[in-house]
């Protein structure tokens, strides 16, 4: 199939492209490059797409802010996808509170113009990049896709839930076929460097104090990438068959962590101990999140196979070798 993946260049997005090449798609990817981490990282992960499609398709890289409506559409026109994965967004829970116009502008109108593109290209089939952020103060535990979702917590999850009405218009109005797959704290090889497990494994290894905010107590469903990964490549799959026209699906790994728990993860697997900061909660962060993913099991045929305690040295192992280290962390 010919392919767009919005955001390809990014964390998620690079791994997923990977996976479509392997599979002898099509690829072309929209991205911006913006400056919200070290856009040097993103084109790395695009150099990386070269050295597979040396037998197979070469992917095309569009450097276009989804903003630009004439800009997606002419894109859009030119290549005719067969399919959308539109993984591009803004992201980030405190981000969003301190730019809310950017936010809105960029994952609300962006994906009106993802959707719009599409429509307009002859394109039916979407996959949306949502959120576990949709939740908000969810009081029912683990989260399921059907539960009513009262309050959001941030511009970033309001966008995500707005984001997911418009892809129900677009099945309601246009016979669109549209998964919204909402993704729980994903982490692994590649991951961005602002994120927490990244930034507290480079923050302990290099004898620099971490922040936590809150008591320790806060929990989060991880998932790891490669289980991401599947999870999205499942869902392609699914929309590619004769089931409803609009699904949503929690990929997450089915297990919760403390951020205490996280933070001793991540000191065994680096044996090294943490300065810890210990700072107040922060608004807008969600007290839990927790997928039940039985939906997704059974019609998505996903398996999540790494949980944290394998995940987390993993991740050290990556980020080791990523800056020349030993496994101890000494220079190699």
């Amino acid at each position: 199939m010919k392919i767009i993946v919005t955001g390809g260049a990014g964390f998620i997005g690079s791994h997923v492209v990977h996976a479509l090449i392997g599979e002898g798609h099509e690829v072309t990817i929209i991205d911006d490059f913006n400056d919200f981490y070290d856009p040097a990282i993103k084109r790395a992960n695009v150099a990386s797409f070269a050295l597979l499609t040396t037998e197979g398709y070469p992917v095309e890289v569009a450097e276009i802010d989804l903003r630009d409506w004439e800009a997606v559409r002419g894109l859009f026109g030119r290549v005719k996808p067969d399919a959308v994965i539109h993984l591009a967004a803004r992201a980030g829970v405190r981000p969003s509170i301190q730019d809310p116009k950017l936010y809105i502008d960029t994952n609300i109108t962006g994906t009106f113009h993802v959707l719009e593109a599409a429509r307009h290209a002859g394109c039916r089939k979407v996959l949306f990049a949502s959120s576990s952020s949709v939740y908000g103060l969810s009081k029912k535990v683990p989260f399921r896709e059907d539960q009513a979702l009262l309050q959001t917590l941030s511009p970033y999850a309001a966008t995500k839930l707005a984001g997911e009405q418009l892809c129900g218009n677009y099945v309601n109005l246009h016979g669109m076929r549209i998964a919204a797959l909402r993704f729980f704290t994903v982490y692994g090889p590649g991951q961005r460097p602002d994120l927490a497990i990244h930034s507290f494994t480079d923050a302990i290894e290099n004898g620099r104090s971490i922040k936590q905010f809150g008591d320790g107590t806060t929990r989060r469903d991880y998932t790891y990438i490669d289980d991401i990964v599947q999870g999205v490549m499942g869902a392609l799959s699914y929309i590619e068959g004769e089931g409803p026209l609009f699904e949503i699906f929690n990929l997450g790994e089915n297990e919760t962590t403390t951020l205490a728990q996280l933070i001793g993860g991540i000191e065994k697997a680096l044996g090294k101990k943490a300065v810890i900061e210990r700072l107040p909660e922060q608004k807008g962060d969600m007290p839990l999140t927790a997928a039940d993913i039985t939906k997704a099991r059974t019609l998505l045929g996903y398996a999540p196979h790494t949980p944290i305690r394998i995940g987390i040295p993993k991740f050290v192992a990556w980020y080791r070798e990523l800056h020349g280290k030993a496994p101890g962390g000494e220079k190699a």
